[in-house]
């Protein structure tokens, strides 16, 4: 192997095949099989459904703002809206899909061109972006009106600026955090992982210019939508629901007895009332917070003050839920969890009406007015549904790929160390601030198919390096 002018280590180049034929036959290949194939399928679910996904409440309120453009006062940052903005003249839901359909090919892409760019063959390259070019619930979740699929691209693609040389230009600083604010204002769980890269930086000690370069770029896209959702709402925030979030986490084991709130906090104590995963307690109408006048939203100070008042008295049953939580990632036949929301297997078959809301129909006036509940459409749904993904391949895979990973982020200047502490924190953070959700696990697994491919070939090449030594310590002198 040899080290590009970039730093970063390339394979050699075998006598006799230089030509352009060659070097596809030689190396890309495999990718280049697996990414028309998923293409295809991606085609398939565009004929299989006669519209885009649509959920109530969430795909709603992402068109909605983009509509009336103004960041929203609860859940969703405005970063996903933005995107929808840019559509809004097409007037087509299923323009989206097809946009995030095209993101979802993007996402593969960009983790093989970086695996090859640190000297990985073809084939190994190729066979680490299997999960997310053939995991239905990726190609659901891309035909869904949801920010995941953007969060996946914006993560994925900041990692690949960083990553593609050994040590990054200023300018590749730059463009990650802006890509990563990017994504934290696409969904809020992402903004931290500006800091993690930040440390990264530090670590590797790349200099006082890149890393201003990614402090800049990373903060001030966020300190500008925070100052409009000040103008708005009142306080310097990014969304107004972190609050309520993390109260909700504290539900499922908060005793106020050993807590001993004060009294304007001891209204949000658990209050009897029991649903079957933290996140429900945000929408159950008889818990505390939803008792209180205003609607949930409008106590999300005051519920953040409790939910960090009872972490801090009951640090362990905390972590004991966070950790009970994150194991049901990594079960062998996926969990329903919360228990109305079924695990993403497999490619449904039917047809599925949308409520009747007033906001729907003013969406459906104005953004599209062909938004309908959505069907499949014979023969290719049935085709879709003939498609068959063993349960093995996600809970028990994705624990492997950590596994892996992890073990290939040991020690310094490991180029799997980053992917794979982004992957750890994509996969724990939203069970750490609400619930363990199937469709939050995804943006984790494409950093963990790299940070495990990238393990693999360091692990690979040091047990070659010590076969050699052994030989020649063994030949002598």
């Amino acid at each position: 192997m040899l080290a590009s002018p970039g730093g970063v280590t390339t394979m050699p180049t075998a006598p006799g095949r230089n030509g352009p034929r060659d070097r596809l036959l030689g190396g890309h290949l495999p990718f280049a099989v697996a990414i028309a194939l998923a293409a295809g399928l991606r085609v398939l679910v565009m004929l299989g459904y006669d519209t885009a996904q649509l959920y109530w409440y969430d795909s709603f309120t992402y068109l909605n703002t983009a509509v009336h453009l103004e960041p929203s006062g609860a859940f969703h940052p405005a970063g996903y809206p933005f995107l929808l903005r840019l559509l809004l003249p097409f007037h087509s839901v299923q323009l989206i899909a097809g946009l995030q359909h095209l993101m979802g090919l993007g996402t593969a892409l960009m983790i093989y061109l970086v695996l090859r760019r640190h000297a990985l063959p073809g084939w190994g390259a190729a066979l680490a972006t299997l999960p997310i070019l053939f995991n239905p619930a990726f190609l659901r979740l891309e035909h869904a009106v949801l920010s995941d699929t953007q969060v996946i691209f914006l993560v994925t693609a900041a990692l690949t600026v960083l990553m593609w040389r050994e040590r990054p230009s200023a300018r590749a600083a730059a463009a990650t955090g802006l890509l990563l604010a990017l994504a934290g204002l696409t969904r809020t769980v992402a903004v931290p992982l500006l800091g993690l890269v930040l440390l990264h930086l530090l670590l590797r000690r790349a200099g006082w210019k890149r890393v201003v370069a990614l402090v800049v770029a990373g903060t001030l896209p966020l300190a500008a939508y925070a100052g409009w959702y000040q103008q708005h709402h009142g306080r310097f925030a990014l969304s107004g629901s972190d609050g309520v979030a993390l109260w909700a986490r504290t539900m499922t084991f908060a005793d106020c007895s050993v807590i001993r709130p004060p009294a304007r906090e001891a209204v949000l104590c658990p209050n009897g009332t029991v649903v079957d995963a933290a996140s429900e307690y945000v929408w159950a109408a008889d818990a505390s917070l939803n008792r209180l006048p205003g609607g949930r939203f409008a106590h999300n100070d005051l519920a953040r003050s409790f939910a960090l008042r009872a972490i801090a008295a009951q640090p362990l049953d905390y972590l004991r839920e966070v950790a009970r939580d994150t194991s049901l990632t990594f079960a062998a036949t996926p969990v329903r969890h919360p228990l109305r929301v079924s695990p993403a297997l497999t490619f449904p078959v039917g047809s599925w009406p949308l409520p009747a809301f007033p906001l729907i129909d003013q969406v459906r006036r104005e953004y599209d007015g062909d938004i309908r509940g959505m069907s499949s459409v014979e023969p290719y749904g049935n085709l879709l549904g003939a498609y068959s993904y063993p349960g093995v391949l996600h809970g028990p895979l994705l624990g492997a790929l950590l596994l892996l990973g992890g073990l290939g982020a040991v020690g310094r200047r490991r180029p799997a160390l980053l992917p794979w502490a982004a992957a750890v924190f994509l996969l724990v953070a939203p069970i750490a601030a609400l619930d363990f959700d199937h469709r939050y696990v995804l943006p984790s697994i494409p950093m963990a198919c790299l940070a495990a491919a990238l393990a693999a070939a360091g692990l690979s090449h040091r047990a070659r390096a010590c076969v050699a030594a052994g030989r020649r310590g063994r030949r002598g002198p």
